[in-house]
């Protein structure tokens, strides 16, 4: 007989797995400690983010989903497997028990616990009476803790226990026994170990079957998170390739606006963007284009007036010697500013050249030094430069534009730097490679830091304060457009012991016909129709020497007149004529025939131009 309401007692937490060392059945698991998850520092693309949390999302809802259907199913599993024991386990002992003497001898216990352990469950039986040892029918009697017997006899009802011992789970049931019609505990107490290896086994299928669902899961997550994001991230996609495109120059660049999410509303921003910039910098460039024209136009309209007052400039200065002081002065004052002026509208239009692309390049090779040489002998300036210049490194290059740039440099470093002013000149790489280098330097004390940065803008000048100088601001942008036409470039950079050092790179062999980079966007300049050769290039334009500051330098007898400061040829002016220049389609007038130029005899300086008389000569002062 099994005292008490034999169904469902457990001694302590006996729902789960239990061990037999040292941990009462009472003892409960540790804590989880949480894990922060860390992404990788690679995952920063928006579409690995997406399919990440895509995956994880679908990877935890599949893992909650098997975990709690492994939970159920094993629970139930566990549940039916304990309840079968423990009917038969009851039965069988109220069966044999039935007719049991009190007290039970030791052959009595045997056959008891040989008869609660039947044989297809692979189980052992135990009994005991009162304080004495267990008598098994079998060697497994480990998995009866003294915990589970204690808990039988004192509460004098039917427990069971599920324990784990040496790695096999086990279920052990135990129960008091009533002997006849006895209401207090006969002493006796009846146990049965069962293996629970099959429903381990089943427990494992559970694990297996919920990591085989799960991985297909993931899988498809990864699929749908690929397209979805491959969806998504389509417009960003178009959206950024636009705006490289839009980066680049491409101002009529719009995308086609489908949908009507956010994505869609960042499409119709981006176009309508794109739309104010291609009317700004359209406005701008014609801005810019009227600018440049009205430059040009003024530049050529200024020409002959002020060849005339040249003229006229040059005769009051002849005659400034025999004028009273005051009227004398102004002579000489007049003339200055005039050439001043003129050297203004000659820059202006060579500005105006570059800026049209009509600059060309007429390449000869010459002997670098000697090149250097004869632009600071022709200026006077030999003596007041120290000069490292080694023989045999020849150079492909525009002589006149050269001589424009190295012109510019050292007259810049002679006026507003310090001697002793040095140039240098090295090849760099073999014959036929590298770059050939000019370095002008002067002791002076460098350029300001604040200006340093916009020395090659154009009318920058080291004193934004200075209203009046000799310069116009335009000579070393002039020599910068130069040298990009030869593909070079100019770098200016403060000397450490104090001092400016401007450097000059020119490829060995510049391109031939080259022209400059920069085109007027909108159409040609007055007087040149699109299509016309350049004028005033090579051949054209007023001769002058913007650097030395000076009066036009003289040329030997059947030289052609040459602009030392622009690169180009002399052309006569004539006074009385169109005060602009030439009408599309009008012929240059020649210097040779329409009079002399403001070139100059072979002994010295001198200016002819023709104002509507003979010309008049100017013998040298």
């Amino acid at each position: 007989m099994i005292p008490g309401d034999a169904g469902g007692g457990r001694p302590g937490t006996y729902g789960g797995w239990s061990t037999t060392g040292g941990e009462s059945p009472g003892t409960g698991g540790g804590r989880s400690r949480r894990r922060r998850l860390r992404l990788p520092i690679w995952v920063r693309g928006l579409r690995a983010r997406l399919v990440i949390v895509c995956v994880l999302l679908a990877g935890l809802s599949a893992l909650t989903a098997a975990g709690l259907i492994y939970r159920q199913a094993r629970d139930l599993m566990l549940t039916r497997t304990e309840g079968s024991v423990v009917n038969e386990f009851r039965l069988r002992v109220a069966t044999l028990t039935e007719n049991m003497q009190h007290p039970p001898d030791r052959a009595a216990l045997q056959q008891l616990a040989n008869g609660v352990a039947p044989s297809f469950l692979e189980a052992t039986g135990a009994a005991a009476y009162r304080d004495s040892g267990l008598i098994a029918s079998g060697d497994d009697t480990g998995p009866i803790t003294s915990a589970l017997r204690r808990t039988v006899v004192e509460r004098n009802r039917l427990f069971y226990q599920r324990v784990i011992r040496s790695g096999a789970p086990y279920l052990v049931v135990g129960t008091p026994v009533m002997l006849g019609k006895q209401a207090a505990p006969s002493g006796v107490e009846v146990y049965l170990v069962t293996p629970l290896s099959k429903e381990e086994g089943d427990e494992a299928a559970l694990v297996t079957a919920a990591q085989n669902g799960a991985i297909p899961v993931v899988l498809l997550a990864v699929v749908l998170a690929l397209v979805a994001a491959r969806g998504v991230l389509r417009p960003v996609r178009d959206l950024d390739r636009a705006a490289r495109r839009l980066g680049t120059g491409e101002l009529d660049t719009r995308l086609k606006v489908s949908g009507g999410d956010e994505l869609a509303r960042l499409v119709k921003t981006f176009n309508a963007t794109a739309a104010a910039l291609e009317t700004n910098v359209s406005e701008l460039r014609g801005m810019e284009v009227k600018a440049r024209r009205f430059v040009a136009d003024v530049s050529h309209e200024l020409r002959t007036p002020l060849a005339s007052i040249l003229v006229m400039a040059d005769m009051f200065e002849e005659e400034a010697g025999r004028l009273e002081s005051d009227l004398g002065k102004a002579a000489r004052l007049m003339n200055l500013e005039v050439g001043r002026l003129v050297r203004l509208v000659e820059d202006l239009m060579e500005i105006s050249r570059f800026d049209a692309g009509a600059a060309t390049l007429i390449l000869d090779e010459v002997d670098a030094a000697d090149a250097v040489r004869a632009c600071l002998r022709t200026r006077g300036w030999t003596g007041r430069v120290d000069l490292d210049l080694p023989p045999g490194i020849r150079i492909l290059l525009d002589p006149r534009r050269f001589d424009v740039i190295v012109a510019n440099l050292v007259g810049n470093a002679l006026d507003h730097g310090a001697p002793p002013v040095t140039v240098r000149l090295r090849a760099d790489g073999p014959d036929g490679a590298g770059d050939v280098v000019i370095e002008v330097q002067d002791a002076g004390k460098g350029v300001d830091p604040r200006i340093l940065p916009h020395v090659f803008d154009r009318f920058s000048k080291a004193d934004a304060a200075r209203v009046r100088s000799e310069g116009s601001g335009l000579g070393l942008a002039i020599a910068l457009e130069n040298a990009r036409l030869h593909g070079g470039s100019i770098e200016v950079a403060n000397r450490v012991g104090g001092g400016a050092v401007f450097t000059l790179f020119l490829p060995r062999r510049a391109e031939a016909g080259g022209s400059s980079r920069d085109v007027v966007a909108g159409g040609s300049l007055r007087g040149m129709e699109a299509g016309e050769p350049p004028r005033d290039v090579a051949d054209g334009g007023p001769s002058r020497d913007s650097v030395a500051g000076g009066s036009l330098r003289g040329m030997e007898a059947g030289e052609p007149p040459r602009d030392v400061a622009a690169g180009r040829s002399s052309r006569g002016l004539e006074a009385g004529g169109s005060s602009r220049g030439m009408d599309a389609g009008e012929p240059s007038p020649d210097t040779a025939a329409n009079g002399p130029s403001r070139g100059a005899e072979a002994g010295g300086p001198a200016r002819g131009l023709e104002t509507g008389g003979p010309s008049r000569e100017v013998e040298d002062r």
